[in-house]
């Protein structure tokens, strides 16, 4: 099933990224803003961009499940061994303010594993594409990922660090998790890591191409990231060099007793 799907999602991914980039910066048209919540920004453009790739998606394997960040979660998706994983545009609010850290995310899962992954940055005129067992790439090129073996001065994408990082040195942060964890697969990034619940739709397609790179993604306590999960959230994501994936997880461990302590 994936590698029968590989170029049409790849097309289906660049056909909605490049319409969601005829709209950005305005290009003369409006882009109708609001919250879906507090501090959660949502535009038409997203939705648009979701209602395509359902359609598209959707006859392309009949049989998948769907969840997206701009559609109702249904539940009948936990029946289904294949799981179509997206966000229309992960990083709206660098979308919405005319900045280029955005792209369109699309992952197809099999058995709790994405199999096949596309981010398309058309801002940045970036094509990411994985498939598990066949390796990772940025517009064709074969990616290999950070090999970093000492975490004392390994790059982080962030606009600022809490004093417990000041050892880790800032790179460009693009406001979408899935492109910083793809700046790990491209060897940009040693580590991205967060220490709250995200969902599985953020990072699905990212985390296979920098697995497929040579990273190690797990979520914040060392552990295998799952999919299609009933809450499709797991606590943290770390994305880094294999050869200080222990040392980030203690370091979060510390950031969070922090934390804690401060509360």
């Amino acid at each position: 099933m994936p590698g029968r799907n590989l170029e049409a999602v790849i097309a289906a991914t660049r056909e909605v990224g490049d319409m969601a980039m005829a709209r950005w910066r305005g290009e003369g048209k409006a882009v109708d803003v609001w919250n879906k919540s507090h501090d959660n920004p949502v535009s038409d453009v997203d939705l648009a961009v979701d209602a395509r790739l359902k359609a598209v998606l959707g006859a392309m394997v009949p049989e998948a499940g769907w969840l997206s960040e701009e559609t109702a979660d249904n539940e009948d998706r936990l029946s289904c061994r294949a799981m179509w994983c997206v966000d229309p545009i992960d990083g709206t609010r660098d979308f919405i303010r005319g900045r280029p850290g955005w792209c369109v995310s699309v992952a197809l899962v099999i058995d709790g594993q994405p199999e096949l992954g596309v981010l398309y940055a058309p801002a940045l005129d970036e094509l990411w594409v994985a498939q598990k067992g066949k390796g990772a790439t940025l517009n064709g090129e074969t990616l290999r990922a950070s090999r970093r073996m000492i975490f004392d001065g390994s790059r982080v994408p962030a606009d600022s660090l809490p004093k417990i990082d000041r050892d880790l040195i800032m790179v460009t942060k693009p406001n979408s998790i899935a492109l910083r964890m793809a700046l790990v697969a491209d060897d940009r990034a040693d580590l991205v890591a967060t220490l709250r619940w995200g969902f599985e739709w953020d990072v699905a397609a990212a985390a296979l191409i920098a697995t497929e790179a040579g990273a190690v993604v797990t979520d914040a306590f060392g552990e295998p990231l799952v999919f299609n999960t009933p809450r499709a959230q797991a606590f943290g994501v770390i994305a880094c060099s294999p050869g200080i994936h222990r040392a980030v997880v203690s370091r979060l461990h510390d950031r969070a007793a922090t934390i804690a302590y401060n509360a």
